[in-house]
């Protein structure tokens, strides 16, 4: 039995059940529409406001982040945000096919009373077995009412032993940190509230003096407070910019940290498609500043913020202890990234099932003396891969995986002994050494591609998918439907629930979702007759005008640079080839950015005027063009 070093806490284990008591609406119908016109991130169309009811309006306003809630339900969520207090006996665990594997004892707690300990393995409580049962039904029989008492047998060391403990009233902390292998900070983290920086400052504290590297697991933390995200993450990053904030009126404000790091070592934060807003703050935040990586999959994608009104900020409004939840800000990364729709991206983008195994490898020690059995990756930070643990059994499929997942742009590298003994390998040659399966990650008729490493870039991180037969066609022109489902995926964009709102893009045409995802971000746009022409080819005029929207929505420098375009800068020559209307795109994507030394730098696969407007584009130079956007912005982490 494998025990996983870095678990997912078992919610059931966890969770306390909360009665939702019906409570009288506070709030009233046109103190609803004043706030929501007062706050919310964008214009509020009148229709909303002419809503009979608080929940039609919100409902209509199409937002789903923007919430009204009860007393009840406001004191359910902020007590969402904080350490949870419930009756058993204070283990964490994970469900196995053997039993209950302890991942964790929490202090204080009955089970610590009794010298139950991380790894024991229940296999019984009050005499019924738990193989076979799920998580929820043994959850019921641990807990129970304060003062009564359970039977636990488990096993330890192949030994069998019972003990009876009585339950408790127990704190679970939302964050906790433990020290594993004797040099692995490790800190959970489930959700970010009052208490989160306290404990993060605790935990560095603690194992300041053993631990080399970091782990920060953020799977399943869907957020919380901007303050204790950016503040918690600036105990890696130190002083700087952490994240900025703009509302709807275009003024900015920026989450700065002040203090050093706490700690010289690096982290490795990890994620999965439950890690949203402010979990997703605090990754960009790390991968931005160069204190860590991340590891995981995208996450969520929830690039904005809310301001909650309630008794405290505004007791006129709410008496009775209500409050109201309204969007009033999108975020941006220390890189001016926002993660609206495209969540994060991974320095090492991993299935879930490996996330945990996959960043244990990575945080091997530093052979300081000896690199003979040592495996490095270079990935802002080298990182450090134990041979003898990689090519275990237990390990050996998740070392496979972290080969696949690292771009083939990036320098691995076999220790030869000695305190400096490294030869650079390539993946291919460190999987046929260590007896795994590498696959590159080309198409197969790459070779046609002018942009080979872009092109085997977006691949490794599932940027672009090929056609039906698995070739990507480089040379391919695109139609108006095909770059929709292109860009799609790039975005990694939710399926919409709306109705096309075009009459020849049928409800059951497959491209239907992707046209209809990027038509609701402003994206794309009808013809003006109430139709899209999805099979029409589209020319590089059009392209580059979708594009240019598309780096106005991602970054907030390029937002800045089209919102404040100097006076004539369409009037150059490079760009009176050009139709009216996409010159502003065309100067965007091609001038508005310079290098170093004052030197133009073209965001596009070529200069504009090198470009022929109303020729069409192909597969190849839309592929480049998002891989160049994305990596220049730093959303793409290779």
């Amino acid at each position: 039995m494998k025990r996983h070093f870095f678990p997912r806490l078992t919610a059931a284990a966890l969770s306390l059940s909360l009665l939702m008591i019906p409570a009288a609406q506070a709030l009233t119908l046109e103190q609803a529409g004043e706030l929501i016109q007062l706050v919310y991130v964008d214009e509020v169309p009148q229709s909303v406001l002419e809503q009979p009811t608080i929940s039609d309006m919100i409902e209509a306003l199409g937002d789903p982040y923007t919430e009204y809630f009860t007393s009840q339900e406001y004191a359910e969520f902020t007590a969402s945000m904080s350490d949870t207090s419930l009756v058993g006996i204070g283990v964490v665990f994970t469900l196995t096919e053997d039993g209950l594997l302890l991942d964790r004892v929490l202090e204080g707690s009955p089970a610590l009373t009794g010298g139950l300990q991380g790894g024991d393995l229940i296999i019984k409580v009050d005499g019924h077995s738990v193989l076979g049962e799920d998580s929820d039904t043994v959850t019921g029989w641990i807990q129970g009412k304060e003062g009564t008492t359970v039977s636990v047998t488990y096993l330890r060391g192949g030994k069998e032993k019972t003990v009876t403990l009585t339950r408790s009233l127990v704190v679970v902390p939302a964050t906790t940190s433990e020290l594993v292998d004797g040099h692995i900070g490790y800190i959970r983290c489930t959700t970010f509230g009052a208490e989160t920086v306290g404990h993060f400052q605790e935990g560095i504290s603690a194992y300041h003096d053993q631990a080399t590297v970091w782990i920060v697991d953020l799977r399943s933390n869907l957020g919380g407070s901007t303050d204790a995200a950016t503040e918690s993450a600036g105990l890696f990053t130190g002083v700087g910019e952490m994240a900025y904030l703009r509302d709807g009126e275009d003024n900015y404000s920026a989450y700065y940290h002040e203090e050093n790091s706490a700690t010289l070592y690096p982290v490795i934060v990890l994620v999965d498609p439950y890690s949203a807003s402010a979990s997703e703050i605090f990754a960009s935040a790390i991968r931005d500043r160069g204190a860590g990586i991340v590891v995981g999959t995208r996450t969520f994608g929830k690039g904005v913020a809310q301001t909650v009104m309630d008794q405290n900020s505004m007791p006129e409004y709410f008496p009775d202890g209500d409050a109201l939840k309204v969007t009033s800000h999108r975020f941006y990364s220390p890189s001016g990234n926002t993660t609206d729709q495209v969540g994060v991206i991974p320095n090492l983008l991993v299935d879930p099932e490996y996330i945990a195994d996959v960043a244990y490898l990575l945080a091997g020690h530093d052979p300081k003396a000896d690199t003979s059995n040592t495996f490095r990756v270079d990935l802002d930070w080298q990182w450090y891969v134990d041979v003898d643990t990689a090519t275990s059994p237990e390990y050996r499929e998740a070392f496979q995986v972290l080969l696949n997942a690292v771009p083939d742009n990036k320098n691995v590298w076999f220790g030869t002994g000695g305190s400096t003994g490294w030869t650079r390998a390539s993946l291919s040659e460190a999987a046929e050494k260590y007896g795994v399966t590498y696959e590159a990650p080309v198409f197969p008729d790459q070779d046609d591609s002018r942009y080979l490493t872009p092109l085997s870039v977006l691949k490794t991180y599932r940027l672009v998918n090929g056609k039906e037969d698995g070739s990507f066609h480089p040379q391919d022109t695109l139609t108006r439907a095909e770059l929709c489902q292109l860009l799609a995926v790039a975005l990694n964009c939710t399926v919409p629930v709306n109705p096309s709102a075009y009459t020849d893009v049928a409800e059951d045409a497959w491209y239907k979702p992707a046209v209809m995802a990027l038509s609701n971000m402003g994206l794309v746009t009808g013809t003006g007759d109430g139709t899209f022409h999805p099979e029409d080819t589209i020319d590089h005029q059009q392209f580059i005008t979708i594009m240019g929207r598309l780096a106005q929505r991602l970054n907030l420098y390029l937002y800045n640079e089209a919102r404040d375009m100097p006076e004539g800068a369409t009037n150059i020559v490079g760009l009176m080839s050009y139709a009216d209307w996409a010159k502003a795109s065309a100067w965007l994507m091609s001038y508005s950015q310079k290098g170093f030394f004052g030197n133009t730098i073209s965001l596009l696969w070529a200069s504009a005027d090198e470009i022929e407007p109303t020729a069409s584009t192909t597969r190849d130079e839309a592929a480049y063009t998002v891989y160049r956007l994305l990596s220049y912005t730093g959303i793409l982490p290779a």
